[in-house]
């Protein structure tokens, strides 16, 4: 039996001095300590910009040269991981399989809190083998303590399997550091309820992952400008977006790009090259392919100065 606790001296784990009297504060009053802790978050995260860079490039390369992205985590950690993956298909329109999540006690934990498998070493190590990983793919484990279990096995594996590892936590003394290629660690500080990750850290997670992945695919041709120009189209909210990215883009009207879209089967990278080029689809789709799927590249477009208020075109 330990003689002492293994996460008090954690910075997760801290008493926060400006919360002491927390339950005694008005509603206004706890809210603007929530505010005020909350720019904290934000510039911790700032602190970090240079590994967040180096962590940004090695994503980029593993999906340029096929690989995968695979984030694990536990509790907060482990949802937002899944999160982020989930939304990589409707805003990138990538497959399931590029970006994928794994989570401490499966699909049942996010729903409704699983103790006691977090701790479980070897099952973080057995879910990573599961997924026949190989060199190009990339392992991104989370952790706001620094200390789950299963997301160390899980690194461990990766590690002894050879992919390049990436650890994001909220404890910048880990000793991980040493072990993985980048690891981040924004500097949050005690949360507003002591202890209560899915606060500061999970804030900073989340801003984090954002990074990551919105530079990653920004860099492999899934935008235009800032228009997602791979969104998937399968319900109206995202038609009616595809739509207005081709007025914006090419300046047709809002039934001609419907039109123009229809042709090109609700495809609006094909449907662009389309209207700037005058190509067929199969001669577009093409020119898409000699061009790894970058639109601006496809079209020969330089990229644009300013692009300001609706309708600019770019």
């Amino acid at each position: 039996m330990s003689k002492s606790s293994k996460w008090r001296h954690l910075p997760t784990e801290a008493i926060n001095p400006h919360t002491l009297s927390l339950d005694q504060a008005s509603t206004e009053s706890i809210l603007d300590l929530m505010v005020e802790e909350d720019r904290r978050t934000v510039e911790a995260v700032a602190q970090e910009k240079d590994r967040i860079a180096l962590a940004a490039k090695l994503i980029t390369e593993s999906f340029r040269k096929g690989g995968r992205l695979v984030f694990v985590g536990a509790g907060t950690s482990g949802r937002l991981g899944i999160l982020e993956a989930a939304e990589m298909g409707p805003t990138f329109g990538t497959p399931a399989e590029l970006v994928q999540a794994i989570m401490a006690g499966g699909r049942n934990a996010f729903f409704r809190s699983t103790e006691g498998i977090e701790d479980n070493f070897e099952e973080g190590s057995r879910a990573i083998g599961r997924l026949h990983l190989g060199s190009k793919d990339v392992l991104l484990g989370i952790s706001a303590s620094g200390m789950t279990q299963f997301v160390r096995g899980a690194i461990v594996r990766g590690r002894r399997i050879g992919l390049k590892v990436i650890f994001l936590t909220c404890w910048p003394e880990s000793e991980l550091q040493t072990f993985v290629d980048v690891i981040i660690a924004p500097a949050v500080g005690p949360e507003v309820i002591a202890g209560s990750t899915r606060l500061k850290a999970g804030s900073a997670t989340k801003m984090v992952l954002n990074m990551l992945t919105t530079v990653a695919m920004v860099k492999t041709g899934k935008t235009y400008g800032n228009l997602m120009v791979d969104v998937q189209t399968g319900s109206e909210q995202r038609r009616d977006r595809a739509k207005n990215i081709i007025t914006t883009v090419t300046g047709l009207d809002y039934q001609a790009a419907g039109q123009l879209l229809q042709r090109a089967k609700w495809n609006v990278k094909l449907a662009i090259v389309m209207a700037k080029t005058g190509d067929s689809p199969t001669k577009a789709q093409a020119r898409l392919r000699r061009a790894k799927d970058s639109v601006r590249i496809a079209i020969g477009d330089d990229p644009p100065a300013s692009a300001q208020g609706n309708g600019t075109q770019l």
